[in-house]
């Protein structure tokens, strides 16, 4: 069994980026070995075709946009440096555009497709308790930070991203059965700045159940985004600070449900993703759903 848990450690974690909705923080509640090395391509398709105004779902898209959608190409690296600290790196390259091909009224463009933003991470592994049924608990933390890679517009609808620095502190509970049945909670703070605009900071959480053998590693997950402050879109308050220009200075909230499987192909080395994402709620956000696939290697 504990072979088997090692084996899965990776590829539990490169199921957190790209996420199919929104792009949360690379963590979880597995820890690689010292010099472990898992490297991940993932491919990412989504769209919505309703938006959140506010807390109402509306029937389409701010400024008549029309059916709005993404295509993500994520790449994510993490590293054991020792049995209890590692490192993970992540950046995608991200296309957005509205398939009516109508221009966004900040950057006057359908379409913007560019490097994102660069995450980078330390993970520790703070307690862990192994109890004689050969089942486990731990509690780690993780802290790090995400800046553009790019010089993209940040304030339009279509943008690819908000442009922000975000540091973000992050902790993570874990509960793993004896026969690899595993349920994860997260809950963490992102401050989030651009010298060009006001971006609300916020709170992130996650509840994960999943399982994994020597055949198959899956797992489905609730995130949750609460932002701390912010404007409705088209209250008095949003037409006064600019409308369309001051997108970033919104109340972004979503709930989001995803579910992912990963199957190893050769040796354990090589393997296969694919999932699924909805979006349950949301305020000032849209109602996306998409799909992923992608690559693994790890070592």
């Amino acid at each position: 069994m504990l072979t088997l848990k090692k084996s899965f450690v990776g590829i539990a974690m490169l199921f957190c980026f790209p996420t199919l909705i929104t792009a949360q923080t690379a963590i979880t509640g597995f820890y690689p070995e010292k010099n472990k090395f898992t490297v991940a391509v993932n491919y990412v398709s989504k769209s919505y075709d309703k938006f959140y105004m506010g807390e109402t779902l509306s029937d389409g898209n701010p400024a008549n946009l029309g059916e709005i959608s993404s295509s993500i190409i994520g790449v994510y690296a993490d590293y054991g440096i020792n049995n209890w600290l590692s490192a993970v790196v992540s950046f995608p390259y991200v296309s957005v555009k509205s398939d009516e091909g109508n221009l966004d009224p900040v950057h006057k463009q359908s379409k913007q497709s560019g490097l994102q933003d660069l995450s980078l991470f330390l993970k520790a592994r703070a307690f862990e308790r192994n109890f004689t049924d050969g089942s486990k608990f731990s509690l780690g933390g993780a802290a790090g930070i995400s800046f553009p890679m790019s010089d993209y517009e940040g304030n339009g609808i279509l943008s690819i991203g908000n442009k922000a620095t975000a540091v973000d502190g992050i902790a993570v509970l874990q509960y793993t059965t004896n026969f690899n049945l595993f349920i994860e909670a997260q809950t963490g703070f992102s401050i989030r700045s651009n010298a060009d605009f006001d971006i609300p900071n916020a709170l992130l959480y996650s509840f994960k159940l999943g399982y994994y053998n020597q055949w198959f590693y899956a797992h489905t997950k609730l995130g949750i985004q609460d932002s701390t402050s912010g404007y409705d879109i088209g209250s008095a308050a949003f037409g006064a600070n600019g409308g369309p220009t001051a997108l970033s200075q919104t109340e972004v909230d979503y709930t989001n449900l995803s579910f992912d499987v990963y199957v190893p192909v050769y040796k354990q080395n090589f393997g296969v993703t694919a999932g699924y994402g909805v979006n349950l709620d949301g305020r000032n956000f849209g109602n996306e759903r998409g799909f992923s696939v992608g690559l693994v290697y790890k070592n």
